[in-house]
């Protein structure tokens, strides 16, 4: 047995028992929630299979303290999964105005966070809008009782991020998530495009007391809820975020302009009840791939998954696949678009006015340039498809192999204009 004590957060032993940190505000006390084969104790330490002594973090950590990150205070039951949900939609729906399929999508949401370890791959989840659209509160009230939740905003120095989530993981909410300085948001977008699968650190050089650099690796790992006013140009990281699209409306006027002292007690006790859930179906956790069926794409048959693991009502379902699928035709036309722009690009490197150009060297420069960004193999064959049926090109053979001729480089000279390539 070690002599030593580590503190630890969140664990998961070999023999499937669950230790989660709490945290008694009042008493200002620390303990360990343990969950071990269905029976739960609260202690001050737990020993795990090889003989390491785990003990709470100190109450005195400042995150803990100031609660920049919310802990449950002791696993409390709850009645089932559907009574559970329907008092996580009635907290959202007192404190925040969103659109009722956004809600019901949203408090699914929180309840896969408390789960999310359990799977491979995870959705963000967006709240989108102008100043006084009600982001900053969707972010408090969701928050607050998501599962480790981990507060930053766009005036926050990213660099403590990657060590909160590396030692605490849980749930990231970042107000302003499209950074007003690039270095930020260069640094948050390296996060998002990392965390939402697992086995992908970010590697980031430590200096060491001798001034020396390290390489060390940060897992960021885990669910993002983020609320921002535009959008991410990277298409790959936006197809990762599940959005609040509903128009900006009046909101409702039972909505509390300041956020009551009932707020803080509600949602603690969610985040007990929340505690039971996950004790209670973690080692449960199964992808439900199915239901999405295999023409949506595979990156979105990924990220929808899981929260269609934890959503039981039909209706809702139903929306989040019509939303995959959706989704799904969206990608498959901007990768139309892509490879059109690649053809394109290659075309104009090689474009001289008066001389044909060979599908097959076309063919060529667009697998050295862009193959690996193209799941499907890069023949002549196709792309003399593409330069015919989407470009709109005429090709001819000409000595045994097929070009396009000189008297199509006015259409060509046109394509140029239509995709902006100068």
């Amino acid at each position: 047995m070690s002599k030593t004590s580590e503190p630890a957060v969140s664990f998961k032993d070999q023999d499937n028992t669950l230790v989660e940190l709490l945290y008694d505000q009042e008493k200002k006390e620390t303990s360990l929630g343990i969950c071990r084969d269905g029976e739960i104790d609260i202690k001050d330490h737990y020993i795990d299979t090889s003989g390491r002594r785990l003990i709470p973090c100190s109450p005195e950590n400042n995150l803990i303290k100031h609660g920049a990150i919310l802990f449950p205070s002791k696993p409390v039951e709850y009645e089932s999964k559907k009574s559970l949900l329907s008092e996580v939609v009635s907290f959202l729906h007192r404190y925040v105005d969103l659109d009722s399929t956004f809600e019901n999508i949203a408090a699914h949401y929180v309840l896969l966070t408390w789960l999310y370890d359990g799977f491979n791959e995870l959705p963000y989840l967006r709240k989108g809008g102008e100043f006084g659209s009600g982001k900053t509160r969707f972010l408090q009230t969701i928050g607050s009782v998501c599962y480790k939740p981990v507060f930053a905003s766009g005036a926050s120095t990213v660099s403590p991020i990657f060590y909160i989530l590396d030692f605490f993981g849980g749930t990231l909410l970042v107000d302003e998530a499209d950074f007003r300085f690039s270095d930020a948001k260069s640094e948050i977008v390296k996060i998002l495009n990392n965390g939402n699968a697992k086995g992908f650190p970010i590697l980031r050089s430590v200096q060491k007391s001798t001034k020396a650099y390290s390489p060390r690796a940060f897992r960021v790992f885990g669910p993002k809820i983020v609320a921002m006013r535009g959008e991410y140009q990277d298409r790959a990281l936006e197809s990762r975020f599940i959005t609040d699209s509903t128009p900006v409306r009046k909101l409702r006027e039972d909505i509390p302009i300041t956020l009551p002292d009932v707020f803080h007690l509600e949602s603690l006790t969610l985040r007990n009840k929340l505690l039971m859930f996950r004790f209670r179906n973690l080692l449960k956790t199964r992808n439900n791939h199915d239901i999405l069926g295999s023409n949506i794409e595979p990156r979105l048959r990924q990220i929808y998954s899981p929260l269609l693991s934890v959503v039981g009502e039909e209706a809702l379902a139903a929306e989040i696949v019509s939303r995959a699928r959706d989704d799904s035709e969206s990608i498959k036309i901007e990768k139309g678009r892509d490879i059109e722009q690649h053809v394109l690009e290659i075309i104009m490197e090689l474009y001289m006015e008066s001389t044909p150009l060979a599908i097959r060297e076309i063919a060529v420069g667009v697998y050295l340039k862009y193959g690996n960004e193209h799941i499907r193999a890069i023949t002549p064959k196709w792309i003399g498809s593409i330069i015919r049926n989407r470009l709109g090109l005429r090709t001819v053979k000409s000595n045994g192999i097929y070009v396009i001729p000189y008297t199509e480089r006015k259409k060509i000279e046109g394509l140029f204009d239509k995709y902006n390539l100068h």
